[in-house]
């Protein structure tokens, strides 16, 4: 009888070695002839324990990591295949203290299962949502996901269901439903993870969206940095086909839906859901004028659903046990769970779902463990590049919507960048700036002219050039960015920008007042 191992074919794993880590196992167990049946899994979001094995044993799934080459020998001299003790165990993986604590419901079954096993993806909870959703009227489906409090997880965190509903009432010959994967976001990485470890679950919840709103066609707009994401995808999309889940007549319903796979071209623009749309339509990626919104005028001028996939991976569950039940997680209007992203400066880098609620402390101290470097940590920058900077001071801050922009900060993606106490936040803002003039689409003056200027400012207070001058005509220059931007790319450089000034003053030569030092 073979013992069934799991080796993880997730990006973070065969970049330390996971292939390699196989070859080896394989090659050692045929020398002792042990038999083994090996499962390309997920990664559990462990990163720094990367490659993680499991092995499936009477008491659960043990794990060992981060494994090299050079430990398989003494792995299988240790009987490993049977739960044996050795330096590199962890014990029953599900009850390692980094998962233990969390709430997965979007990461159910990410690391689990085989992610291009159809059969194991139903075994898990699968298709039963899309199965209910098929069951409902769209009004009725749209109201599901209006009850559920679900919001979009790509950044703007609007209303899903206010979204869904406007492109339900738009009358249209034709409607869409795209998917943005273009997870551009430094620091983040829940979007590749889900394609990369449960494709099936988007798949689901663009299906989800396309019976609920009355679009058959959807559009899948992947970041063309993840090689391994595209295969994956591509082949769980013809599974579906092939099992009904996609086509002309999903699951026996009679009703249509189709999907597609496009390649980005690695424009961080096109995150946003008119570039990324003007980008499917094979147009260069600048940003529309609103009115009219996507949800009405959007993808070949028809109305059209852009969400993005951790919006999408939270549909199954929503429809499955219902909009209460994934209500009851979360806080105030920042309801169910969020993939959160510790990345940077951080001893246990790695994924945490958790739902709202949880504060930054608790992210950086009780899952991170600390800095990775041993030094206090000053800053952690939130929401991607255009994300504020959050001192010390504001790391009991839970993460909801609201709280953040209480503090001219945002969630985003749920990505968290981590610094120590030797980072220079002058030069930290200079980058969010430097990015901005770098990736800018150019159609509009503020954001194309401003962040030019904005560089050349801030290099003339790093230098000590009439340094309050130039504080004021940067907070200047930040609010001609915020008010008169065509989009976030402008409008939220700001942030980071003035959350550096605001915070650490110190490091841009000013007093705690904001006061140049007197010479």
């Amino acid at each position: 009888m073979s013992t069934r191992i799991f080796v993880p074919g997730d990006s973070s794993a065969l970049a330390v070695g996971a292939d390699s880590v196989l070859e080896a196992l394989r090659a050692d167990a045929a020398r002792r002839g042990e038999a083994v049946d090996v499962v390309r899994n997920g990664s559990r979001g462990l990163t720094w324990l990367e490659p993680l094995i499991e092995v499936q044993t009477p008491t659960g799934r043990q794990g060992y990591g981060p494994v090299a080459v050079a430990d398989v020998a003494s792995l299988f001299d240790a009987g490993f295949l049977r739960g044996g003790a050795h330096r590199l165990g962890l014990g029953l993986v599900e009850q390692h203290p980094y998962l233990a604590g969390q709430e997965r419901l979007c990461f159910a079954r990410v690391g689990v299962i085989d992610p291009l096993s159809y059969d194991d993806y139903a075994d898990h909870g699968g298709w039963a949502g899309l199965r209910r959703a098929l069951e409902m009227t769209p009004a009725e489906a749209v109201g599901t996901v209006t009850d559920s409090g679900l919001r979009g997880r790509g950044g703007a965190a609007f209303p899903t269901g206010i979204k869904w509903k406007t492109v339900l009432d738009t009358p249209a010959s034709q409607k869409y439903v795209v998917c943005n994967a273009d997870e551009g976001d430094s620091g983040t990485f829940s979007d590749r993870m889900t394609l990369e470890g449960d494709p099936f679950v988007l798949i689901e919840g663009m299906a989800i969206a396309g019976v609920s709103t009355g679009a058959t066609e959807g559009y899948i707009y992947l970041r063309s940095e993840y090689p391994h994401a595209e295969r994956t995808l591509l082949a769980a999309m013809e599974t579906a086909r092939e099992r009904g889940a996609l086509g002309p007549d999903v699951l026996g319903s009679g009703r249509r839906f189709e999907l597609h796979l496009r390649r980005g071209a690695g424009a961080y623009i096109c995150g946003e859901e008119t570039s990324l749309l003007e980008s499917l339509e094979g147009k260069r990626g600048t940003v529309r004028f609103k009115p009219p919104v996507p949800a009405i005028s959007g993808l070949f001028g028809k109305p059209t659903v852009v969400n993005n996939v951790i919006t999408f991976a939270s549909l199954a569950l929503i429809f499955e046990r219902g909009a209460a039940w994934y209500r009851d997680f979360g806080m105030g209007r920042s309801r169910g769970t969020l993939p959160l992203q510790l990345a940077g400066n951080i001893r246990h880098g790695g994924l945490v779902e958790k739902a709202f609620g949880v504060t930054l402390r608790e992210l950086l101290y009780d899952y991170g463990g600390g800095s990775a470097s041993g030094r206090p940590i000053r800053a952690v920058q939130v929401g991607g590049p255009l994300g504020a900077y959050l001192p010390e001071s504001q790391f009991d801050t839970p993460i909801d919507y609201e709280a953040f922009a209480a503090l001219g900060a945002m969630v985003g993606h749920g990505g968290i960048v981590v610094f120590d106490d030797t980072v220079d936040m002058a030069q930290m803002a200079r980058y969010a700036m430097e990015f901005c003039a770098i990736e800018s689409c150019g159609k509009c003056t503020p954001c194309r002219i401003g962040s030019t200027r904005g560089v050349e400012t801030i290099d003339s207070i790093i230098a000590g050039r009439e340094r309050g001058d130039h504080v004021e005509l940067l907070r200047d220059l930040c609010e001609t960015m915020l008010q008169g931007s065509l989009c976030a790319l402008g409008g939220m450089t700001p942030f980071p920008v003035l959350s550096a000034l605001r915070h650490f003053p110190e490091d841009f030569g000013l007093t705690p007042n904001g006061h140049a030092v007197a010479a």
